[in-house]
């Protein structure tokens, strides 16, 4: 089999018995000297995250989930912006923030906030938009998730609040909103000096351990995931059920759901975030959360507000034999927040530690 250098060299002596022409072979060597490069130019650069940095919440009663968090957490008033509460998770940055809903709104998790390397957000825009996610103005308070779908834009989610140089937002063709910032993003201009929480909390916060996000196509969020910021798999909870691991080790983003094809009709949801805390006692938070006046759910297909419970993650779900405990509970509005061990990476073992 002649190779490519054997054609170059019968060109070079004039001859052409190969079986083809002269411009046919100078066409070949042509494509074949740029079809490496241009390959290498057209496949995009991953955005280099770092942690999950924070995360929003959309609540009807802002004073009364500040309260509630408060009691649960002890969390101090981190930053303020207009009608927004930023709470500090642990020793900070990291944060949740609880801003109203606006018309056209129901109380849920607004968007996932992730700390980029070297954050620059025009060098960040380019690279959404080498990913097919295009720029585009702030989404109208109320728009329809879907009317977002691969856009990025730079500004506040919520009215009235202008856009800061750590206000980068994109969403994903289900419409997941995400903001990414710095690591010293703090939800404000100056996170120096926290208010202190009117309480000391039933538990202690860490950090912010993952969301579990439910789409209408999950293996494809998964893929895009793992492309957009250059990830991979760090444990799977059925063989179906893969996490994208995220940062230390331990943080992690999971997408669940279907297999529909084609453009989402519904948009993707966030059903739940997951916080580490330092004492993982199950008996122990479910009687303190009980204390304060949380109900053990009675029914898993209805999940009210004030409620608890713990869902055990059996071997087939990459659980522990006899289970993995995880706990839940749902704030005044019905919102789901789970907690774990400091070291839960989703993965096996009693505590989900087990990760590879």
């Amino acid at each position: 089999m002649k190779t490519r250098d054997d054609y170059i060299r019968n060109l070079a002596c004039g001859d052409l018995s190969v079986g083809m022409s002269r411009r046919t072979l100078l066409k070949a060597m042509m494509a074949m000297s740029i079809a490496p490069s241009v390959m290498a130019a057209s496949a995009p650069v991953p955005i280099a995250v770092q942690k999950l940095h924070h995360f929003g919440l959309r609540v009807s009663d802002v004073a009364r989930s500040v309260a509630f968090y408060q009691d649960v957490f002890g969390a101090p008033i981190h930053a303020r912006q207009g009608d927004t509460v930023c709470l500090r998770i642990g020793a900070g940055p990291a944060f949740f923030s609880l801003s109203p809903t606006g018309v056209g709104e129901v109380p849920g998790i607004s968007h996932i906030g992730i700390s980029v390397a070297d954050f620059d957000s025009d060098r960040l825009t380019a690279q959404l938009d080498a990913n097919g996610i295009m720029s585009r103005d702030i989404p109208a308070v109320g728009e329809a998730p879907l009317e977002s779908a691969l856009r990025t834009w730079v500004g506040g989610l919520n009215a009235g609040r202008p856009g800061g140089s750590d206000d980068l937002y994109f969403a994903d063709r289900e419409g997941l909103i995400y903001q990414l910032c710095s690591s010293s993003y703090c939800g404000g201009s100056d996170c120096e000096s926290p208010e202190s929480a009117t309480s000391s909390g039933l538990v202690q916060l860490v950090d912010i351990n993952h969301f579990t996000n439910y789409m209408s196509h999950s293996a494809r969020a998964n893929q895009f995931y793992l492309d957009l910021f250059g990830l991979e798999y760090q444990a799977y909870q059925g063989p179906n059920s893969p996490i994208v691991g995220v940062g230390d080790g331990r943080q992690f983003l999971m997408y669940v759901g279907g297999s529909q094809d084609g453009a989402p009709v519904q948009p993707g949801r966030t059903d739940h975030v997951s916080l580490s805390v330092t004492d993982f006692d199950v008996d122990a938070i479910l009687a303190k959360l009980t204390g304060y006046g949380l109900r053990a759910r009675e029914n898993p297909s209805t999940t009210p507000p004030l409620s608890h419970w713990v869902s055990m993650r059996m071997p087939n779900r990459g659980g522990a034999e006899g289970g993995t405990p995880e706990l839940y509970f749902s704030d005044p509005d019905g919102l789901h927040i789970q907690l774990q061990h400091v070291d839960y990476c989703g993965g096996g073992g009693y505590l989900g530690d087990v990760c590879t």
